[in-house]
């Protein structure tokens, strides 16, 4: 008898950790942002005069592949079961801008100059059961000499979803951070053609 009641209780317990996931069943699979790219042919040459950094809220600081059903409930904030990001969001996403702009991390490097990604958002949205995009949110700062602001803008990039499932999302995600590497190559352009970023470059 008592070991039944620990069987169920058993049950039970594991019933909870997966109510509102996707994806419950079979082995887990550990997702990144595949092979490293190559840099922006125009990307080089201020290495040691601006480093990257970027941060994200504590929820985000997890290896959960977030997603969130906005037909259902938006404010639902659900993780797939079987599904891991191979490291924090932050981290990899900091890797690949690293990777696409030619930067150095501010967090290895000391620089006149940073460019910091701050995100609110980074998870892959369901319009309907079958109809999902990886969405990134956030803000952008560039920031001189003693971390003085230069120039700031709000960041919403979503790209649609091939497939309704965590591969899917995290494919979905890594064109929303490829299309942000582009967004800030032309905005670093724009800048330094007004003049703002002058003090990163003296």
């Amino acid at each position: 008898m008592r070991i039944t009641v620990l069987l169920l209780l058993a049950a039970l317990v594991g019933g909870c950790f997966t109510v509102g996931q996707r994806g419950s069943e079979g082995s887990m699979n550990l997702l990144d942002f595949g092979t490293p790219p190559s840099p922006f042919q125009d990307a080089g040459g201020r290495r040691g005069s601006v480093v990257l950094e970027v941060r994200a809220p504590q929820w985000l600081d997890g290896l959960g592949i977030r997603y969130r059903l906005s037909y259902a409930d938006a404010s639902q904030l659900r993780e797939y079961a079987r599904s891991r990001w191979v490291g924090p969001p932050a981290q990899l996403v900091e890797q690949r801008l690293m990777q696409r702009l030619d930067l150095a991390s501010a967090g290895q490097v000391r620089g006149k100059c940073v460019l910091r990604i701050e995100l609110a958002e980074f998870s892959q949205v369901f319009a309907n059961p079958n109809d999902s995009s990886g969405l990134l949110q956030g803000q952008a700062f560039w920031l001189g000499p003693g971390r003085r602001p230069l120039a700031e803008r709000r960041l919403s990039i979503s790209s649609p979803a091939a497939t309704a499932d965590a591969r899917g999302g995290v494919a979905a995600l890594q064109v929303a951070v490829d299309r942000l590497a582009e967004e800030l190559l032309a905005w670093e352009r724009e800048l330094a053609a007004s003049g703002q970023t002058q003090a990163c470059q003296d």
